[in-house]
């Protein structure tokens, strides 16, 4: 068993429900999106073994792992799940919904749908832990048929490095204003990049 590994690391969880808790990053190479936003070059990665990884992932002093990508659910996690869970790990996800996933494998499950890039985009995995859109001007009610099956709903500016301070300060003041609009909605913030730290 080998995966296509961009990194393995150990931070705090900038965003969504977890913000703030100290994890473990997977993050896997490839995808099936092509985002304009994102912040990961999932194109180059190194194939690592099953041991490897676990191997790496022992080095830190946590138990809380994130997968992420990517898009992890491309993986199979099996494997480093059950390496793992009989020490004591819990384990996460961050995808883009387009892949389901296998009943009860993960401890939270956040989706972060892309279809206001992909309005065609099929969205399988429709229930979990969190629901995390990424806000770029969209109409919410595009998530009425989805949000239901999440115990939390997450709507996050979209941060875009390439843009000055003035560009991203709009769109953070316009989606604070749609969350006090929408209090179902809570404001999520990528508290990791404002801070510095990967």
């Amino acid at each position: 068993m080998n995966y296509p590994i961009v990194e393995i690391f150990h931070s705090v969880q900038g965003e969504g429900y977890h913000s703030g808790v100290s994890s473990i990053f997977v993050r896997f190479g490839r995808c099936n999106l092509r985002c304009e936003w994102c912040d990961t070059d999932f194109n180059k990665f190194d194939y690592k073994t099953l041991d490897e990884v676990v191997e790496i992932i022992s080095e830190f002093d946590c138990k809380n792992i994130i997968f992420t990508g990517g898009e992890p659910a491309l993986q199979d996690l099996e494997p480093i799940i059950s390496n793992l869970r009989p020490k004591g790990y819990k384990f996460s996800i961050e995808t883009n919904g387009t892949v389901e996933l296998e009943d009860g494998l993960l401890d939270w499950i956040c989706v972060s749908p892309k279809d206001q890039l992909y309005p065609n985009l099929s969205i399988k995995q429709r229930t979990g832990n969190e629901l995390k859109c990424v806000y770029v001007g969209q109409d919410l009610s595009m998530y009425d048929g989805l949000k239901d099956g999440f115990e939390h709903l997450y709507l996050q500016p979209c941060y875009n490095e390439k843009n000055d301070i003035a560009s991203n300060g709009m769109l953070f003041r316009e989606t604070v204003d749609v969350v006090k609009e929408n209090p179902e909605w809570t404001l999520s913030l990528q508290t990791h990049k404002w801070l510095g730290v990967d």
